[in-house]
């Protein structure tokens, strides 16, 4: 059974890796371009590139899956399967109808819930119970295919978006081969989503963390810990010779019961209390502005913020 594997970001690493393993002929990597990186801007090769090289797997690495000449180089491979995870480029019709048997995709969310980039900040920032991997069929639509299986984990109570994208990471690899087992002895079965049920969780920019402190101090909490380490929290102060400043937030945080203007600092002894729309939200790591990230102590230090300063202001 002839597999190519489609993948870009970490989060198929675990998954390409039991395929090279596994009884399946993996025969080709799709994956992203080399992309510059860091303020010298070096080419740098997504790491699922340099193991598919290290492992003597093919590796393709279009511009655009759109482009005639890239399907052609694919079809060549005349493969029975395609597996994608975290490839980075939608797939025309062309493509998903390519191979023999089957084009399926592991989405890291309960499918129809969160369909899209930021499925796993989202989970945590809604305040699921529970998420998952989900292998489906893909269909132009958007994360709409028929599902095959999924797998279901708890979120911890205090888990961070970076955690559980480590967690689902591991746990897609033998989902994507029993997913593989059955289509291959003809057991799969195809589960067709219910659109109601369907919610759409988009790319996140680094915008999309400036906090609202209007917001209770519950929706808060879950929001920097599903937004860490992407695309990070932040708020303003004005630092001590009255400049605005950016302060990024990092988790853990703790919901507090006190009250207060919202975002006003109504204590500094244990972190900083930042007053909500309902409750306080407790600041213990931070990194201000043009320097490293810190714990709140060493912040304080600077005298910026104190009893009584406003964040996130004008």
């Amino acid at each position: 059974m002839k597999v190519v594997f489609m993948g870009t970001g970490d989060i198929a690493l675990p998954s390409f890796r039991l395929l090279v393993a596994s009884e399946f002929e993996l025969i080709a990597l799709v994956t992203q371009p080399d992309k510059p990186v860091g303020r010298k801007q070096v080419l740098t090769p997504p790491r699922i590139k340099e193991l598919a090289i290290e492992q003597g797997v093919d590796v393709l690495q279009p511009e655009r899956m759109r482009d005639i000449d890239a399907q052609e180089l694919l079809r060549a491979y005349d493969a029975d399967i395609f597996v994608v995870m975290a490839y980075g480029q939608i797939l025309p019709v062309a493509i998903l109808e390519m191979p023999k048997l089957a084009c399926i995709n592991l989405h890291a969310s309960l499918l129809p819930k969160h369909r899209g980039a930021s499925c796993i900040q989202t989970a945590i920032a809604q305040g699921n119970a529970t998420t998952g991997i989900t292998v489906m069929h893909m269909t132009k639509g958007l994360d709409e295919g028929d599902v095959i299986l999924r797998d279901e984990v708890v979120i911890g109570s205090e888990e961070t978006g970076g955690e559980l994208h480590d967690r689902l990471a591991e746990i897609a690899p033998q989902a994507m081969l029993k997913a593989l087992q059955q289509l291959v002895d003809g057991s799969a079965t195809r589960e067709a989503q219910i659109e109601a049920d369907s919610n759409y969780a988009p790319k996140l920019l680094r915008s999309h963390g400036e906090i609202d402190w209007t917001e209770s101090a519950e929706v808060l909490e879950k929001l920097v810990r599903g937004y860490d380490p992407w695309p990070g929290t932040f708020t303003t102060f004005t630092d001590a010779k009255g400049r605005p400043k950016r302060l990024k937030i990092f988790p853990p945080v703790k919901v507090l019961d006190t009250e207060g203007t919202t975002g006003t600092v109504l204590s500094t002894e244990e972190g900083i209390a930042i007053a909500c729309g309902h409750a306080s939200l407790l600041v213990t790591k931070v990194q201000p502005e043009g320097s490293k990230q810190m714990q709140i102590d060493a912040f304080l230090q600077g005298g910026a913020v104190v009893v009584g300063s406003l964040l996130g202001g004008e």
